[in-house]
């Protein structure tokens, strides 16, 4: 039977998970409707990431005894500055997801729960791709600054970029 508290820090990465999922898909939308498409695209197979990472949680917590939440979701923010700011703020919530998941990982280890802290060693993995990709792509963006036919080259080649992990 899984252990109550490890039960609720999971609930709580599943819903951090499907707020990934959310943030990336609004994300998405904006780029798609400012012409980035190669962008919008990327974010798109991002934002489906974050729903395998969420759905391999739910499936964890039942198979061990506990009842998975499902949450409600916070709209995301629906306007972004750019590609930088886009990118920025991808950056920023994949280090905050980091931290979440460490501290699910510090709990499956006081409480002495090493399956769970052996499950979670996939995402404390994750996460190291997840934030390596954001940062190379904001040293991208860094280095290309405000040349346009660099933006272009950008978005087209993001395009056909794969997300860090596959999410299975």
């Amino acid at each position: 039977m899984l252990d109550k508290q490890i039960e609720a820090a999971l609930n709580a990465q599943i819903e951090m998970e499907a707020q990934s999922s959310h943030f990336y898909l609004a994300m998405a939308t904006w780029a798609e409707t400012n012409g980035l498409n190669g962008t919008s695209a990327f974010l798109y197979r991002h934002s489906d990431e974050e729903r395998e990472h969420m759905l391999k949680l739910v499936h964890f917590v039942n198979e061990r005894g506990g009842t998975a939440r499902i949450p409600a979701l916070s709209a995301p923010a629906a306007e972004f500055d750019g590609l930088k700011g886009i990118f920025t703020k991808l950056l920023e919530h994949e280090t905050k997801v980091t931290a979440s998941i460490n501290e699910v990982v510090d709990l499956c280890l006081s409480r002495k729960d090493y399956t769970t802290h052996n499950f979670m060693q996939w995402y404390v993995a994750e996460q190291i791709e997840e934030e390596a990709l954001a940062r190379t792509i904001m040293d991208k963006l860094a280095m290309i600054g405000s040349d346009s036919a660099g933006l272009y080259l950008f978005d087209r080649d993001l395009e056909m970029l794969e997300p860090a992990e596959d999410g299975k």
